[in-house]
């Protein structure tokens, strides 16, 4: 199946924009420190490792661009058109994050931005939001992931989250 050219641009705009984003991300790891914490590495290493990531993917994508366009890619789904309310929640969780995050610590603002975002995913596939149940489903997912985000940053890595108390743990 040969795409037209506009699709095959289109397809290798993306893929030069996770190159150029891949870069970017490597410029700014390298003004990170990279003097090992408690757990042997520094504050630099998951900036690198995302580098490293975004600029395979950058080339991959390029790649498959170039040589036949993207392989088994579906068709769309979804509305003709944006689902503005759906992207409300999803810009209501980034934003309950900002304004919770030093008041109530990287665990709890984290989740509200998972239960939120995840509240706007699911009405911009028209999918119900599951009620209390779904609420309480959603807020435990939310925890167990940022917790151990939070543990690895200020545990392993070294580095100072907002906690919601002083031990380091919540």
């Amino acid at each position: 199946m040969g795409l037209d050219s506009a699709a095959q641009r289109r397809q290798a705009l993306i893929g030069a924009g996770a190159l150029v984003l891949g870069g970017l991300m490597a410029w700014g790891a390298t003004g990170i420190s990279s003097v090992a914490g408690y757990g042997g590495v520094g504050p630099n290493f998951v900036p690198w490792v995302v580098s490293l990531a975004l600029l395979a993917c950058g080339a991959g994508l390029l790649w498959q661009a170039f040589s036949g366009g993207w392989r088994e890619l579906e068709a769309p789904s979804g509305a003709a058109r944006g689902d503005w309310r759906a992207l409300a929640w999803v810009l209501g969780g980034l934003a309950a994050n900002a304004l919770l995050l030093e008041r109530l610590g990287f665990i709890i603002a984290c989740t509200a931005c998972f239960v939120l975002a995840v509240r706007g995913l699911r009405a911009s596939e028209g999918k119900p939001h599951g009620g209390a149940r779904g609420l309480v489903i959603d807020a435990v997912t939310g925890m167990l992931i940022a917790a151990p985000a939070y543990w690895l940053f200020t545990q392993l890595l070294g580095i100072s989250l907002p906690g919601l108390t002083g031990t380091g743990w919540l």
